[in-house]
């Protein structure tokens, strides 16, 4: 098995899921997508993350991103389990499980780590953009709940990055100041790209107001 890495094609895959049969390319069709994996239904952790995953799935929308779950216990476990989150996460989950009973998914993907266990997925993060590509990898250990905050300003760092000639900083936030890509040098394309100006702390070091903003 190879691991994913970042430019890599995400595989496609069929894979029943909670809300029937599912063609993943054609599913994500030209927007972004959010794949993570959860070691089994009826789990405490995976729980939260799925209501809290449901809470945002308007945010996911506005970025134009579809989010879809996988664990390896089948369709109808997973509609039973959506029960228990909606009522214990005071939520209604709309967005598809994948039922990996034959771990398909799971091994195209590697989210079996056998030395952590052999049968249960760890806790994977990929985010795909709209040409397929892999351009986030996460992976957590089974007992520790992601942040999705973070998958959020991921996404919105990636689809500023990909319009302007920037980078974001540490700890940057939708609406902070970024920094001009080294490789932009010519001083009228720096005017022309960056109107608000732009404050060089170093050659290397220059920061901008956020051009979207």
């Amino acid at each position: 098995m190879t691991t994913l890495r970042l430019g890599d094609t995400a595989p496609d895959f069929e894979q029943d899921s909670s809300i029937g049969k599912i063609k993943f390319h054609e599913f994500l069709g030209d927007g972004w997508g959010v794949l993570f994996s959860h070691p089994a239904d009826f789990t405490p952790v995976c729980t939260t993350e799925l209501g809290y995953t449901s809470i945002v799935s308007g945010e996911f929308a506005k970025r134009n991103a579809k989010v879809i779950a996988v664990s390896v216990d089948d369709a109808e476990s997973h509609r039973k389990w959506i029960e228990d989150i909606n009522d214990t996460q005071n939520t209604k989950v709309e967005f598809p499980i994948l039922a990996d009973e034959d771990r398909k998914v799971s091994t195209l993907y590697d989210m079996i780590h056998p030395n952590a266990s052999t049968t249960a997925t760890v806790r994977s993060v990929f985010i795909i953009d709209p040409a397929k590509k892999v351009r986030l990898t996460l992976t957590y250990p089974a007992s520790t709940g992601r942040n999705f905050n973070e998958i959020l300003r991921v996404l919105d760092s990636l689809q500023l990055t990909d319009s302007h000639s920037v980078a974001t900083p540490v700890n940057w936030e939708d609406g902070d100041d970024v920094i001009i890509v080294p490789s932009l040098k010519d001083e009228a394309v720096l005017k022309e790209k960056f109107p608000k100006g732009y404050k060089e702390v170093r050659p290397y070091l220059r920061v901008t107001p956020q051009p979207n903003k």
